[in-house]
């Protein structure tokens, strides 16, 4: 059984959402780090939304996928070396993205209540996670869908 085209077309659609949320989450960075409080905030927020987006789409590719099809997920097809890297890639991806809703949920209340000091030091720990975490949805991305070419 095959599914609509719309359904193929979502890890597309997924990867984009994790590239945007790579640019914001650096745009970001690189806007606190120049004393742009107020710019960003509102980068952040647009990274968050972005990764809820992609959240959605994500869980709509592997429901529609198990519906149409029966199977829930693309196989990974590499061979030999790169094989556990794949996986290597794929597991720390797995594991820390579980708790990156958790990280920034917490991380964007504390901007949002003005606890400066327990932002800053929250967001040390939330942004290099959740820069690992979008960087790696793109190249799990590449390798699920365009290795090799």
């Amino acid at each position: 059984m095959t599914a609509p085209d719309w359904v193929y077309f979502l890890p597309t659609v997924n990867a984009g959402l994790n590239s945007l949320a790579t640019v914001l989450l650096i745009t970001g960075y690189l806007l606190i780090k120049r004393g742009h409080q107020a710019a960003h905030k509102q980068v952040m927020l647009g990274t968050f939304a972005t990764s809820v987006l992609f959240l959605v789409c994500y869980l709509a590719y592997h429901f529609a996928l198990k519906h149409y099809t029966g199977a829930s997920s693309q196989p990974f097809q590499g061979q030999g070396v790169i094989r556990p890297v794949y996986f290597i890639i794929l597991i720390t991806h797995v594991i820390l993205a579980a708790v990156v809703p958790i990280l920034a949920s917490v991380t964007i209340y504390r901007g949002l209540k003005q606890q400066w000091e327990k932002h800053r030091r929250i967001a040390k720990v939330t942004f290099p996670i959740w820069l690992y975490v979008s960087l790696t949805g793109v190249i799990i991305y590449g390798m699920l869908y365009h290795w090799p070419v």
